[in-house]
């Protein structure tokens, strides 16, 4: 009992034992078990695509309570800046955590703190993005499979203007190693059979980089000769459309995106994004939920891992890597619905209403 006063009156003593927490506890706080079992931090890395907070983080928690009931979960969101989730890096070694869960903002960037953390005894599980550094383990999607899917469906969206259509490129965030995984995945399916008229980098993921970068390559394109867009994910999407829609682009470009978000959906519906890339985020939130645990109890996280991914230094890192899905107006019901993801309720808003009975959204 850091707070009893151990060399006084043994009543005093015997009183300090009796209530234990409620007269002498200390650092509990509202943690669960009083803060006795494994701590594990959980690091967000922005707040612009809502996935992180609305998806992963309650899916994460849950999972780790299913697993822990005296497992505590400290949670911190970076909102985009890389020296904040340093700093919150920082602060879970300072206090000791059992193991990070770690999306990075810039995966280079965070090294020095993920090698801290190792060297600190402190294991990091890098989700969704391979973080660099001494990385115990790795949960994800295929990120060139992403790429791969979104490409395909740009291409048979445009039809018979491939080969030969022009198209803009809204790329994510370079300093994402998953970006540049979706890129390399797109191009390989999209190099020699498309014009590229324009391409860009979109730090941090902002939809209002896209919606300006958009209007740039409008002015530079002209308006009727973009013909499909490949945006890297959803934000991205929303963004590039409402420019095409600002400029009075009709008919709109098919429009690519990833992450199945709600308002990307609708959009898919009403006729102005083609296609999502859907990734269950339950799978992967269970599969990064058994690693943080294992890793904060000092187990193996063999038995979770279903293969290996190298890391940046050549290292072989126990990983799980899901398959992502494809998601038109023809499979929402099959795909995002089915799994639960959004309801039917949800998407058909009554705007949407008779294009949702075409889908047979019903």
């Amino acid at each position: 009992m850091k707070a009893c006063i151990r060399d006084t009156a043994t009543a005093l003593a015997a009183l300090c034992a009796a209530v234990v927490v409620a007269a002498c506890g200390a650092d509990a706080g509202d943690e669960p078990g009083g803060g006795r079992g494994p701590r594990i931090g959980l690091l967000l890395p922005d707040a612009n695509t809502s996935r992180w907070e609305s998806q992963d983080r309650p899916l994460l928690e849950k999972r780790i309570a299913q697993l822990c009931d005296d497992c505590v979960v400290e949670h911190a969101n970076a909102k985009g800046d890389v020296a904040l989730q340093q700093e919150q890096m920082e602060s879970m070694i300072t206090k000791g955590v059992d193991a990070v869960v770690l999306v990075a903002v810039d995966a280079r960037s965070l090294r020095p703190a993920v090698v801290k953390a190792h060297e600190s005894g402190i294991p990091v599980i890098a989700y969704d993005r391979l973080a660099e550094g001494p990385i115990s383990g790795y949960v994800s999607f295929d990120g060139v499979e992403v790429g791969r899917l979104q490409g395909r469906a740009l291409l048979r969206a445009m039809g018979d203007k491939v080969p030969g259509a022009q198209i803009v490129m809204m790329n994510g965030d370079p300093s994402d190693p998953n970006a540049r995984a979706f890129q390399r995945g797109a191009l390989s399916v999209l190099t020699g059979k498309v014009k590229i008229g324009k391409a860009y980098d979109t730090p941090q993921w902002r939809p209002e980089t896209a919606h300006m970068n958009m209007t740039g390559a409008l002015a530079a394109l002209g308006p009727d000769s973009i013909d499909g867009v490949y945006a890297a994910n959803d934000g991205l999407a929303g963004g590039s459309i409402t420019a095409l829609k600002a400029n009075k682009v009709t008919p709109l470009p098919p429009v690519t995106g990833q992450d199945a978000e709600l308002p990307a959906l609708r959009r898919i519906v009403g006729g102005d994004q083609y296609m999502t890339v859907f990734k269950p985020f339950g799978p992967e939130a269970a599969a990064g939920g058994a690693m943080a645990v294992a890793a904060a109890r000092g187990e193996s996280l063999e038995p979770v891992a279903t293969g290996e991914v190298p890391t940046r230094d050549g290292e072989a890192v126990a990983s799980v890597l899901l398959t992502p899905v494809s998601v038109t107006v023809d499979n929402i019901a099959d795909t995002v619905v089915k799994d639960g993801l959004h309801t039917v309720q949800q998407i058909c808003t009554p705007q949407l209403r008779a294009a949702c009975d075409r889908a047979g959204l019903t």
